[in-house]
């Protein structure tokens, strides 16, 4: 057995997802970054503070949060994906944005001890193998006053944007294997009591839960046959199309996401149902 408890996340963030969130980096973040925005509101940073972005992937969270904490702040990104930093610290310099980044594992890392103001996550804190063990270690890092904000998903069935192409998907596949509830996964946080229950158990107070329901424009703005290509790329279609190999396989799974994804089709591109958590909480 690895003595990483995150072996597995790290092996598909660097050797099969991180190139994929590379390539399709302008269309996720525009996708998401509203979600991610309005968790930065409720986090209420200030000037001068020290932020620590979990599973911060290519950058643009934390980007953002450095822009917010100038003048004198520091907002530091970490992730488990190499590829996916590569491209963080090369948009930050081009950006000429003083964010710093760490290739490291959140729920392991030995963060220096009341280091951060603010621990911060858009959708990043949901893989983790044991969460009351990497919420733990985040409490640690924070300064006594500190206080937490992140944007996880809620349910499968509430978010139409990954649940249509899924059930297009599977008219033609075998369905995946299911991970359970509290599995590392998208929707590992979806569950309010269980958010409370590990939030509660790693020492942190006044936990909140913002029920957010946005209608997302997906795959950046194009039209039905480019988000079908996208949706096949990422999201649970993505997982139950993985291991299939046969080409003709992919145009029918493609053509039935296409078809049911164009009632959403608007001039804006096509905009579908979200359903997400934004949760805060102090020590």
């Amino acid at each position: 057995m690895d003595a990483n408890p995150n072996a597995e996340q790290i092996k598909y963030w660097n050797e099969v997802s991180g190139t994929k969130w590379v390539a399709l980096q302008p269309l996720i973040d525009e996708q998401i970054r509203p979600l991610g925005r309005l968790a930065m509101d409720r986090a209420a940073l200030r000037p001068g503070e020290c932020v620590l972005d979990v599973g911060c992937g290519c950058g643009d969270t934390t980007i953002d949060l450095a822009r917010r904490v100038a003048p004198g702040g520091i907002a530091t990104g970490v992730d488990i994906s190499a590829p996916m930093l590569g491209r963080a610290r090369a948009t930050a310099e081009a950006q000429r944005v003083p964010a710093r980044f760490e290739l490291a594992d959140a729920q392991t890392h030995a963060f220096a001890p009341a280091s951060a103001d603010v621990v911060f996550s858009r959708f990043g804190i949901m893989f983790f193998a044991d969460p009351p063990a990497a919420f733990a270690n985040l409490r640690r890092a924070l300064t006594p006053k500190g206080r937490l904000a992140f944007v996880c998903w809620q349910a499968l069935p509430d978010n139409a944007w990954m649940a249509v192409p899924m059930l297009a998907a599977l008219q033609h596949l075998q369905p995946p294997p299911m991970p359970g509830p509290e599995a590392p996964g998208p929707f590992s946080f979806a569950d309010p009591a269980r958010v409370r229950r590990i939030l509660a158990g790693a020492g942190f107070k006044s936990v909140q839960l913002e029920d957010v329901r946005e209608t997302l424009t997906v795959g950046g703005g194009a039209g039905p046959a480019d988000t079908a290509e996208f949706m096949l790329q990422m999201g649970p279609a993505a997982a139950a199309l993985r291991e299939a190999n046969d080409p003709d396989l992919k145009s029918r799974v493609a053509a039935a996401i296409r078809e049911a994804i164009a009632p959403y089709a608007t001039s804006q591109g096509v905009r579908m149902s979200s359903a997400s958590w934004i949760v805060t909480a102090t020590l």
